[in-house]
């Protein structure tokens, strides 16, 4: 954004709300990445000319996009209290997950992902296990599929040591990585997965519904914290996405590449240069916001130092 007053920067000019501007500085947006590049990259004496405006404006939020997805460190978090179906709505600018936490009497506790499925899609049958359909021809289904009732109602057995796990009560012995538990039954010894053995609730993204599904041990009007990544293009909205400066000089070579790498007539050897050139510009952007900090690295040595009793 253009340079603005401590005043308008610190109270945003009397208005609301106060902290629109706080840390505005660290960004530039996609009216100025497009403004400039359109002046100092495209022309008649540049390898880009004649371009038009929109199709530069594509560009550059496919390369906003595709710093979102794995370059950027800016994560959103957004915390609700799940529904009495035991669901977590995804937000609309959701691409994909980083942790889910329950927040619980001051402390988050991170949740771990269900590998089994816990959800389903499910349509109404007659005795003779035929569909039935409405009027319409389209298939009836019930209000919930048998999977989802056992969820919701806690039916449903689990690998994960909770309640719904069928050795729940049973003493465990961590034996060469693996959990073992004695049965009532010979005594016989049957090996869990550690990556199950976990007692905290459990949840599964739906990602065609746009839900996360938890356990229903997590019990009712659970505080859920999803911490996420978007795509950056702040729903349509294009005045208000931005990119941060370190990344500044990457989206221009994003955008010449791409540009140069879809027209006819240029030379194989003129798109390789600018292949690598946004390559190495990535790079050096990676390394920039990485925030590898010389006061960091002395705590981490100072720590091997300390015997382990």
């Amino acid at each position: 954004m253009g340079y603005i007053s401590q005043f308008q920067y610190y109270e945003n000019g009397g208005g609301n709300p106060e902290g629109a501007n706080w840390g505005s500085y660290q960004y530039v947006s996609l009216y100025d990445i497009v403004n400039n590049f359109m002046l100092m990259y495209a022309g008649n004496h540049s390898l880009v000319n004649n371009e038009d405006r929109f199709k530069v404006l594509f560009h550059a939020k496919r390369a906003i996009q595709e710093l979102n997805y794995d370059a950027f460190k800016e994560v959103k978090v957004l915390q609700l209290t799940i529904t009495d179906q035991y669901r977590f709505i995804l937000p609309s600018d959701f691409v994909n997950w980083v942790r889910i936490s329950m927040y619980k009497n001051g402390y988050l506790y991170p949740l771990t992902e269900n590998i089994q499925v816990n959800y389903a899609k499910s349509y109404l049958q007659d005795n003779n296990e035929r569909i039935l359909f409405d009027v319409g021809g389209n298939a009836l289904s019930p209000e919930f599929s048998e999977l989802d009732y056992q969820r919701i109602t806690g039916g449903k057995k689990s690998i994960y040591l909770n309640t719904g796990h069928p050795f729940d009560g049973f003493e465990g012995y961590f034996v060469g990585g693996n959990w073992y538990f004695t049965t009532p039954f010979g005594g016989a010894w049957y090996a869990l997965n550690t990556e199950t053995a976990n007692a905290n609730p459990t949840f599964s993204i739906d990602r065609a519904s746009g839900v996360i599904n938890f356990s229903s041990n997590i019990g009712t009007g659970a505080s859920v914290v999803l911490e996420y990544v978007s795509d950056g293009m702040e729903n349509g909205d294009d005045s208000k996405v931005h990119v941060n400066k370190m990344f500044e000089d990457f989206v221009y070579a994003y955008i010449e590449y791409a540009i140069l790498n879809s027209k006819l007539g240029v030379q194989e050897y003129v798109v390789n240069r600018a292949r690598k050139r946004k390559g190495a510009l990535l790079r050096n952007a990676k390394i920039r916001i990485s925030n590898i900090h010389p006061g960091r690295l002395l705590m981490n040595l100072r720590g091997m130092d300390k015997w382990i009793k």
